[in-house]
């Protein structure tokens, strides 16, 4: 068994307000929490992961190259592998949700990336 408690993860913020942090997790999947104010949106991006992003709390947009949809409290999606998207926090509120990725990635994703 290996534990990770919140307020002892390990976490990042790639921009101001929106801040991750590192679940329990292995090479086959991982699990990353995050928060996103009103507004914020990632960057256009894909990785080699299949991702779920599940909404948690407030209200989260997830934007394809073909589709988009609003998730709420405890809806979720699924973005296959290789798949470009953004989440944007659309609501008048924090967003919160949580990403699960498989095979797991490593969590210096967004701050090793390149632009």
């Amino acid at each position: 068994m290996k534990p990770v408690a919140f307020d002892e993860a390990e976490t990042y913020e790639p921009d101001e307000g929106w801040r991750r942090v590192s679940m329990a997790g292995s090479d086959r999947f991982s699990f990353e929490w995050f928060e996103k104010p009103p507004g914020h949106s990632s960057p256009m991006h894909d990785h080699e992961n299949e991702q779920v992003c599940l909404c948690l709390e407030g209200e989260l947009t997830v934007v394809s190259e073909d589709d988009e949809v609003t998730l709420e409290k405890n809806d979720s999606v699924l973005l296959e592998s290789n798949e470009p998207h953004r989440v944007e926090n659309t609501g008048d509120e924090r967003a919160v949700g949580l990403d699960v990725f498989a095979p797991g990635r490593s969590f210096d994703f967004w701050t090793d990336r390149e632009e």
